[in-house]
């Protein structure tokens, strides 16, 4: 068994409204600064150490461990698992 570092990433679905993304890019535009950056998205992100007997378990399991607890609202969202060395 070794451990694991995976990251969840939690965002919204392309077409689904982020009005945190928005507010902060309005914040650029009214400060006037920054005029290069048109878009910005929020995400959320969760970091996991786990211990597992390689890569594609720790996924697994993370994957598990979000949808059983609800982590997320698959309508809305994507998430990303990406799984590091430790």
């Amino acid at each position: 068994m070794v451990d694991y570092r995976v990251h969840v990433t939690i965002q919204n679905k392309p077409g689904i409204s982020d009005p945190e993304g928005k507010t902060i890019l309005n914040d650029l535009v009214l400060k006037g600064t920054h005029q290069n950056v048109s878009q910005i998205n929020t995400a959320q992100m969760l970091k996991f150490v786990i211990n597992e007997t390689d890569k594609k378990t720790a996924q697994s399991t993370v994957q598990k461990i979000c949808d059983e607890l609800r982590i997320y609202n698959p309508m809305v969202s994507v998430v990303t698992i990406d799984v590091f060395d430790v």
